[in-house]
């Protein structure tokens, strides 16, 4: 069950902070695309690409994994924001995710796995031993089809990740 919950679980990107980074030794963020950096209309704003600047800007590496086959709509998120990309990830298999790591050549407990799917980028990050953020998705009321039928059930596990939290808040 424990491959299913996040190591943290935030409201949006860029409340990924380079404390946070600091504090769990990440040096390369994944990225997921869709309602992680853009919404449903393909849209950035100029919020997430100042954080990916500010990101950058401290010396994390940034690298976008997306399960899209819809190369043009990746490639265009990766140039706005300056940063190599791997479509049709098909996570949550391990194959994006270790390519990566290769890529790079980062250990898997110095790269963090950010996105807005608990049955892709979460599963898919901590089966690879990698750090974990859910984030909520950009456009709560627009989602396509493959995803917003596992919304509800993501959300009863956000639920139940939240009340651990706050009961390890409260132990001393």
């Amino acid at each position: 069950m424990k491959k299913i919950y996040p190591n943290l679980y935030l409201k949006k990107i860029e409340d990924i902070t380079i404390e946070i980074l600091i504090k769990n030794k990440i040096k390369l963020l994944i990225l997921d695309v869709d309602n992680t950096l853009i919404d449903y209309y393909k849209n950035i704003s100029d919020e997430v690409i100042n954080w990916t600047r500010e990101m950058k800007g401290q010396g994390i590496k940034l690298y976008i994994l997306s399960n899209t086959n819809d190369k043009k709509k990746v490639e265009e998120v990766a140039k706005k924001i300056e940063v190599q990309y791997k479509h049709f990830a098909m996570k949550p298999l391990k194959k994006g995710f270790k390519y990566i790591q290769k890529q790079t050549n980062i250990n898997p407990e110095n790269i963090a796995v950010v996105g807005d799917q608990i049955f892709t980028d979460i599963i898919g990050g901590n089966r690879c031993k990698m750090f974990t953020i859910l984030v909520d998705p950009i456009d709560k009321k627009k989602d396509y089809w493959y995803t917003a039928w596992k919304r509800p059930i993501e959300n009863k596990i956000k639920k139940k990740y939240e009340t651990k939290e706050e009961k390890n808040k409260n132990v001393y």
